[in-house]
């Protein structure tokens, strides 16, 4: 049976699911009141998803980002583990620069541990360029690659 992904914006009733969804991504996660505070925030977007081979489905991905002007950046973006590689990753970044772009931002930037492969290939596949680094910027002490994508 083929694997069913389904993104769609995040509600206020959804904060518990998001902060356990980043929980299971970070070793740092953001709680529930902090994912309320995003939620009723009319800049930020913040989309869910999940994955299924059945009916059921299984939350297992987040993407949160805050638009200000014609631009927008990442706050937070994570694939639960027993989800990754299945595309949920790729489909919640599409929806988010679809979304973005709709709403007038032309330009989506994000940060993203210089280690994390996976994820620097898939920036990469929808044209974020590098434009900068930050040292030491996550807790644990790795760098962050900043990249800029054109929506």
């Amino acid at each position: 049976m083929p694997i069913e992904i389904h993104v769609s914006r995040a509600g206020s009733h959804d904060a518990l699911l998001m902060a356990a969804i980043h929980r299971s991504c970070f070793a740092t996660a953001w709680d529930e009141a902090a994912m309320a505070q995003f939620l009723a925030s009319p800049e930020v977007l913040c989309l869910i998803g999940s994955v299924a081979d059945d009916p059921g489905g299984v939350m297992g991905g987040l993407l949160i980002a805050r638009k200000a002007a014609d631009e927008a950046e990442i706050l937070t973006f994570g694939v639960a583990p027993l989800c990754r590689r299945m595309g949920l990753g790729r489909a919640l970044l599409q929806a988010a620069t679809q979304l973005l772009s709709a709403c007038g931002a032309k330009r989506l930037f994000l940060e993203v541990e210089e280690c994390n492969a996976a994820a620097l290939e898939l920036y990469r596949s929808f044209g974020a360029e590098p434009v900068g680094r930050r040292p030491g910027y996550y807790e644990h002490g790795a760098h962050a690659a900043i990249f800029s994508l054109a929506l």
